[in-house]
């Protein structure tokens, strides 16, 4: 199956700047693709490049096997939901969904055949009369997306389509997209600075820093084995542990020394760990962190930590206890009997760690 989307050694400068660097990315029909990073790191801009919306200084833009890097953005068969959705206040919601395909000549009885099933599909049908004044942010957005899903396009490009909502609307909407992706096996590129918009709706994820791909992977990949420390703290709530340690070979796997304020080091044998520096941080989610008893398994070590703080969360209570000098935080269950200022028996699940060098950050294991 050839790529729906291939970007090729593209870069993007305004003049000295670099912007974007050297980007190489394609997915597959039915993909799911999310840019993901802080704010400033070029996924906007790399979005506009694929919409033509910004020329590129260099590289290749091919969208269905067609070369697409000089073409106007009318001519890429993609459709656009912007962030602020961009709708024409003085038009009702159903002329604002078939508005580009009146523009395109498209007869009387498709568009009214296409309004219908893009309004059933997103719920708005009682709401075709009204003008986007009249309408709530959410109800906006599912008129912008409805606008897009008519042109029943090669590729549909998202531009933090959700930012303007509250919390709870978000995570609607997001079911909303997800269920859309689903029932339409479209392709998309969507970007949020949002990591769990990330995680739950992508099939694979561009995670970008300072115009440079980090690393592309699916959630699983990403989330599991981070390709170095950047991307280990930006994806995850909260994020992973990171924690400056020591490695020593014992011929039977590497002992693991963890420094500890006012105690001895917690000293931690890894049976799988090979060829590791001295120096190296330690990388642990919060959920593999467990209270001793409730983790078992021929990679759990244990270690009695002091517990500065006790967060509950619902169903969960988060711990944080100073190792390494950095402040560490463990998944607990809600009914733990955790105190602050006390000691508590955690379980480390090594099977789960991943090892970084502390100079260039990129990962070890």
């Amino acid at each position: 199956m050839s790529p729906i989307l291939d970007i090729s050694n593209l870069y993007k400068n305004y003049g000295s700047t670099e912007i974007l660097k050297d980007i190489n990315v394609s997915i597959e029909p039915g993909d799911f693709l999310v840019l993901v990073g802080p704010s400033g790191c070029g996924k906007s801009t790399l979005l506009n490049c694929i919409a033509g919306l910004e020329p590129i200084t260099s590289g290749r833009i091919e969208i269905g096997g067609r070369d697409m890097t000089h073409v106007s953005p009318k001519d890429r068969d993609i459709a656009m939901v912007f962030q602020s959705y961009a709708l024409y206040p003085t038009m009702s919601v159903a002329k604002n969904i078939t508005f580009g395909m009146k523009v395109r000549g498209v007869d009387a009885a498709t568009q009214e055949a296409k309004l219908n099933e893009v309004a059933r599909q997103l719920q708005i049908e009682p709401l075709l009369n009204r003008r986007p004044g009249q309408l709530s942010g959410g109800q906006r957005q599912r008129v912008a997306m409805g606008r897009a899903l008519v042109r029943d396009p090669k590729l549909f490009l998202f531009d933090e389509p959700l930012s303007n909502l509250d919390a709870k609307l978000r995570v609607e909407m997001r079911m909303e997209i997800k269920k859309l992706h689903h029932n339409l096996g479209a392709t998309m590129v969507y970007v949020t600075h949002d990591q769990i918009e990330a995680m739950t709706l992508a099939t694979k994820i561009v995670v970008m820093k300072g115009g440079v791909v980090q690393q592309i992977g699916s959630p699983s990949e990403i989330y599991n084995t981070p390709a170095n420390l950047f991307v280990a703290d930006f994806m995850g709530s909260p994020a992973m542990n990171l924690i400056p340690a020591r490695a020593r070979s014992n011929g039977n796997g590497t002992e693991i020394e963890i420094a500890r304020d006012n105690d001895a080091p917690i000293v931690l044998r890894d049976v799988h760990a090979r060829n590791l520096p001295e120096d190296v941080i330690l990388g642990l989610r919060p959920e593999d962190i467990a209270q001793a008893g409730f983790r078992a398994g021929e990679d759990v070590q244990q270690a009695a930590c002091m517990i500065d703080m006790v967060e509950p969360a619902g169903a969960d209570t988060y711990v944080v206890s100073n190792l390494g000098g950095k402040q560490v935080t463990a998944r607990l269950h809600a009914e733990t009997a955790a105190r602050p200022g006390e000691m508590l028996d955690l379980a480390f699940d090594l099977g789960k760690v991943s090892y970084f060098a502390p100079d260039s950050g990129e990962r070890l294991n």
